[in-house]
């Protein structure tokens, strides 16, 4: 596939790199020559140097022929410009824009191929909202990916000492939940992934990722590690796009602060927000953190747009009794280096943001792709056509599917049904198939596997 990237920032650059490993042929935008070079001299790309949405700029990147347009600059301006250049003058089939302003979002009305010709918006502020809501809404784990509108849910958790499976077979999960059906699609030990089977044992400090409908995820956490309560005091660190949002979920169910440097957006949080309190200060602020009983916080979400600023506020509020603390980081090498000790979770907007834009770049019909461990495997939702003549999947057990190296089918969503997936399970057409990948290499023979013979039309 031929797609042209508009941005080189983080979420430009981290999906040049996942696009370039795929073999797609891949040429990058940006005004800034240096950082375009410091991509092209690890990746096999091309990139043109030059103004996104300039017409001579999108020529001399293969504007005529391409693909897919993928608009990522910092400019909700620049992008849409460069979506309606890329279609009025060489009729590019796919559009993708990210916007981050709510006073467009507002208006999805106007995105249409005779007025602002986006096929399809990123919104990473609302991504990334849902992802922290979701947390909050399941004390305990560490991401929470939804699939087929929700009906299934994907969850990580560590193993703790003294949980009911820890130190058994997973078949043994069964026995323990006669009720209840789940998968575990991966298991991370010391950071390299393990391709579950009946007889893995699970060992403590295993982050373990399993399937389930939503109504079970609660009680098959319950068997990994003890239940958190749940959360009922959230105090959030940043006021903007992300901070205001959040707070806009929460309120109506959970007792929200949010603390704000800024005394003038001090002032528009409080009129827009309900229920939320506001609070003018620094959450570095050793004194305003005490007046505000930070020991009495369930979750303490750090959500400014300055990664040191979150660390640093995420670490006192730990330190002074926050029961969980939430970092949100934009520089890919702190993430890896802050998760796991006081920081309990560190949440990266480029990874949130790259499995939304990377469910429209995959071959084939994928409603869902996700990242999982900060990019390290993937999980993926495909759906099913054809028919046993025409498809390698329909028609077929699941034991009958020959799936890639560390590849694995989790569950299967049929229409409200959520089918855990068990060797006797036949795929049918229109079913929507959960895969988990540890080898994201294995993505073209994924989509291969799932394509539709000429014969099926």
């Amino acid at each position: 596939m031929k797609i042209i990237i508009l941005g080189a920032g983080q979420v430009g650059g981290t999906l040049a790199d996942h696009l370039a490993l795929e073999k797609n042929d891949v040429t990058v935008v940006d005004i800034n020559a240096e950082v375009l070079r410091e991509l092209q001299d690890r990746l096999d790309i091309q990139t043109v140097t030059g103004a996104a949405s300039h017409p001579d700029v999108l020529r001399e990147a293969g504007a005529e022929d391409a693909d897919l347009l993928v608009a990522v600059t910092n400019s909700d301006e620049i992008n849409m410009m460069a979506c309606q250049i890329a279609h009025t003058i060489f009729n590019t089939p796919t559009k993708i824009s990210r916007i981050r302003s709510q006073g467009y979002l507002k208006h999805p009305d106007m995105f249409t191929a005779n007025q602002i010709p986006v096929d399809v918006i990123i919104g990473p502020e609302q991504l990334v909202t849902e992802s922290i809501k979701r947390l909050i809404d399941n004390p305990g784990a560490l991401q929470v990916l939804d699939f087929a509108d929700g009906r299934a849910q994907l969850v990580a958790v560590r193993a703790y000492y003294g949980g009911p499976m820890v130190g058994q077979e997973l078949q043994q999960i069964r026995s323990h939940m006669p009720k209840v059906d789940t998968r575990v699609a991966a298991i991370f030990r010391r950071d390299r992934p393990i391709i579950p089977e009946g007889t893995t044992v699970v060992e403590a400090d295993d982050e373990v990722f399993f399937i389930a409908a939503r109504d079970n995820i609660r009680a098959v956490m319950s068997e990994m590690r003890r239940l958190d309560k749940p959360y009922k005091n959230v105090v959030i660190a940043g006021g903007g796009n992300i901070g205001a949002n959040l707070a806009g979920r929460l309120e109506s169910n959970y007792r929200v602060k949010i603390i704000e440097r800024d005394y003038s957006r001090c002032r528009n949080l409080s009129e827009g927000l309900r229920h939320t309190i506001v609070l003018h200060g620094s959450a570095s602020d050793h004194e305003l953190l005490g007046a505000e009983n930070i020991e009495d916080t369930d979750v303490f979400c750090a959500l400014t747009n300055d990664d040191e600023a979150n660390i640093m506020s995420s670490l006192l509020a730990k330190r002074m009794g926050a029961h969980k603390v939430i970092t949100l980081i934009t520089n890919p090498a702190y993430v890896d280096l802050v998760q796991g000790g006081e920081i309990d979770i560190a949440l990266s907007p480029q990874q949130i943001t790259l499995g939304s834009l990377l469910t429209h770049v995959r071959r084939g019909d994928i409603s869902n792709v996700h990242s999982l461990r900060r990019g390290a495997a993937e999980a993926i939702e495909v759906i099913a056509h054809g028919d046993e003549d025409s498809s390698k999947v329909v028609g077929r057990r699941l034991d009958e599917i020959k799936l890639p190296d560390g590849v694995t089918i989790g569950a299967i969503v049929r229409k409200d049904e959520v089918l855990i997936a068990h060797s006797h399970i036949v795929v049918q057409s229109d079913d929507h198939v959960i895969l988990f990948l540890v080898d994201k290499d294995q993505i073209s023979s994924i989509e291969q596997l799932f394509s539709v013979e000429f014969s099926f039309f």
